[in-house]
């Protein structure tokens, strides 16, 4: 059906109002960032007064933004990491096994996504806590610690994210795999793993982002040297001052990774499930 002109233009306005509603915002934070915090106080003006690059010298220095920068990337890329490759054998095996407890596996992994993380909090804070005290392991107010908070809830999710995708790859693959002499290990790694990259790399930015962006946990299980960007930015905020350009300007400087990473990675979200499959 050819487009009438009134569906172009209703489009072309849906459109024009969508790019309106990102592009503002992002347009206010990057003119924050280039005022100085007088200026960010005063009332609201389009265009700074005074420009100025400032805020992106002091934010490094008004708060240890360097190390809470390191602190996110080391505790997000570990869980993602971990989360994926614990979720890609579990998956293989729900998906391509069928085997005593499979369905109870399935409901249970599904069913904590229910519950709000909130009431996790206290029981794993007591664990960590009382596993310090008792053994000497010190989980609270470590990398480690965060990376295993994370993956309780990142990884069910990964798993069940998984499944759905090798589930969508044809089992014939695994039979011609298997009757050139390939074993369960050589088809997850030659078959199932080539026609599902676009499926894998949605999971890692999954749990990447959950613990990119985490906030309640991370101002619970943390402390000054294990903190995190997300709550290291309240830094910002004092009792007698709110250091508004320098939020803004640290914020943009700590979008740079995510930024980059959807950029090197969104070739993958198009692709076809069983495109290394076919060819």
């Amino acid at each position: 059906m050819r487009e009438t002109a009134g569906e172009r233009w209703g489009r072309r306005i849906v459109l024009t109002l969508l790019t309106l509603f990102v592009v503002i915002p992002l347009y206010v934070m990057v003119t924050s960032a280039a005022k100085p915090l007088q200026d960010v106080q005063n009332g609201f003006t389009w265009w700074p007064s005074r420009p100025t690059l400032q805020p992106f010298v002091d934010m490094w220095s008004t708060v240890p933004l360097a190390r809470y920068l390191v602190n996110s990337l080391v505790v997000s890329s570990i869980a993602a990491v971990c989360s994926v490759a614990v979720a890609i054998f579990a998956a293989f095996a729900v998906s391509r096994y069928r085997f005593r407890g499979r369905g109870v596996f399935s409901v249970t992994v599904l069913s904590t996504q229910m519950f709000p993380g909130i009431l996790f909090l206290l029981p794993l804070f007591l664990i960590y806590v009382n596993l310090g005290n008792a053994t000497g392991i010190e989980l609270y107010a470590s990398r480690t610690g965060l990376v295993i908070t994370y993956l309780t809830f990142s990884l069910p999710f990964s798993i069940w994210m998984l499944v759905g995708y090798f589930d969508s790859i044809p089992r014939g693959l695994d039979e011609a795999a298997q009757v050139d002499g390939a074993g369960p290990l050589r088809i997850l790694f030659r078959v199932i793993l080539p026609a599902a990259v676009p499926g894998v790399v949605a999971v890692t930015v999954y749990a990447f982002m959950t613990a990119w962006g985490e906030v309640l946990f991370a101002s619970v299980m943390t402390d000054e040297g294990s903190r995190t960007l997300a709550v290291g930015l309240q830094g910002y905020s004092t009792q007698f001052n709110v250091y508004w350009n320098q939020i803004m300007a640290a914020s943009l400087v700590v979008s740079i990774p995510v930024v980059v990473g959807f950029l090197a990675l969104q070739r993958y979200f198009v692709a076809g499930l069983t495109a290394g499959a076919v060819k």
